[in-house]
C-alpha cells in the first residue's frame, strides 16, 4: 500500500489519501496523516500552494465569490469550473486536484450529471471532483464512481443549498439535524466517495462522524477532530476577503501588502522615480552616437 510522500516526492492519489485513515499513524512520515487542502482557482497559486506542500488543491466554486465577485456560488457555470481547473492542473505536479461541481451541473439528469463530471476530468485535468449533498445525492456519487471518477462529498452546511437552508448557518445544532448530518455523512461512504468534507457543524458532531467512518474527513468549521482541514485560500492569506469566518486563521494580511506595494508605486510613478536608469535598456554605443540628444527647452 503507497505512503503518503513528503512535499516534492511523488504525485498523491486517492489511494494515498484513504491510506490516511487505514494505515496507523507509525506509517507516515513526519506524522503527515491529517490531510492538508486549500483552494486554489489559477495557475500562479496552485503552482505556490503545490510547492509548499499542499495535499490536495480544491478547485472550489467558491472562485465565484472570491475570485468572480457574486454573492453567492450559484452563479458559477461549469464553464467557469472547467477553465479555472485546467489552470490549477497546469500548476500542479504532486497535489491531488479536486474540482467542485458548480450548481445545476449534476441537478437534472444523471446521464447529464456524469456527462459534466467526464468534463471536469478530461478538459479540466481534474483528478476527482466534489458533489455537496448527502442521502440524496447516494446515487449520483454511486454513478459517477462506477464511471471510474473519484468523489468527495461535502455536508452539512453546503453553500449550493444557501436558500433553502435560510443563509449560511451552522448545520446539526439539535438532536435531529445532527442525527441527519450523520446519516448523509454515512450515504456518502456507502455510495463510494473516497473522503467527505464536514462543514459548519459543532465539534463533538464531526468528531463523532469522522470515529464512524472509513474514509477521511475534511473539516471545514468542523473543530479539529477531522482527518484534515480544508480553507478557502483567500481567507488564510487575507487576499481581498471582506468577512473572516470564526474558523479561519490568517496567516498573512496580503490586501494589506499590497496595497501598500501599489501606493508605493503610484507615488514613484507620479514623483518620476520609477523607473530609474538601472530600470531601463541602453542603446550600444555607437547607436547612441547616431541618435540626437532630447531638445532641451
Amino acid at each position: 500500500m503507497s505512503v503518503v510522500p513528503h512535499a516534492g516526492n511523488g504525485k498523491i492519489t486517492v489511494p494515498d489519501i484513504l491510506s490516511r485513515k487505514s494505515l496507523p499513524l507509525s506509517a507516515f512520515p513526519e506524522k503527515q496523516r491529517k490531510i492538508a487542502i486549500l483552494t486554489a482557482y489559477d495557475y500562479p497559486t496552485a503552482r505556490l500552494l503545490d510547492e509548499a506542500g499542499v495535499d490536495i488543491l480544491l478547485v472550489g466554486d467558491s472562485l465565484g465569490m472570491v475570485v468572480l465577485g457574486y454573492d453567492s456560488t450559484l452563479p458559477v457555470t461549469l464553464e467557469d469550473m472547467i477553465h479555472h481547473t485546467r489552470a490549477v492542473r497546469r500548476g500542479t505536479r504532486h497535489a491531488l486536484v479536486v474540482a467542485d461541481m458548480p450548481y445545476g451541473s449534476f441537478h437534472v439528469s444523471l446521464e447529464e450529471s456524469v456527462r459534466n463530471a467526464v468534463r471536469l476530468v478530461k478538459e479540466g485535468g481534474a483528478e476527482a471532483v466534489k458533489v455537496e449533498g448527502g442521502e440524496r445525492r447516494i446515487e449520483l456519487i454511486a454513478r459517477l464512481v462506477e464511471a471510474e471518477i473519484p468523489v468527495m462529498g461535502h455536508v452539512g452546511l453546503t453553500p449550493q443549498s444557501v436558500n433553502a437552508l435560510g443563509g449560511f448557518q451552522v448545520q446539526g445544532k439539535t438532536i435531529d439535524a445532527a442525527r441527519q448530518v450523520e446519516r448523509d455523512a454515512r450515504a456518502v461512504e456507502a455510495a463510494g466517495a473516497f473522503a467527505v468534507v464536514l462543514e459548519s457543524m459543532p465539534r463533538e458532531l464531526a468528531a463523532r462522524i469522522t470515529e464512524k467512518l472509513r474514509i477521511p474527513t475534511i473539516g471545514i468549521g468542523a473543530g479539529p477532530d477531522c482527518d484534515g482541514q480544508v480553507l478557502v485560500f483567500h481567507d488564510l492569506v487575507g487576499y481581498a476577503t471582506e468577512h473572516k469566518p470564526k474558523f479561519v486563521r490568517q496567516y498573512a494580511n496580503l490586501s494589506a501588502e499590497i496595497s501598500r506595494a501599489v501606493a508605493s508605486y503610484c507615488e514613484d510613478v507620479r514623483s518620476g522615480r520609477f523607473p530609474s536608469d538601472a530600470e531601463s535598456y541602453h542603446s550600444a554605443a555607437e547607436l547612441r552616437e547616431r541618435i540626437p540628444a532630447r531638445e532641451r527647452s
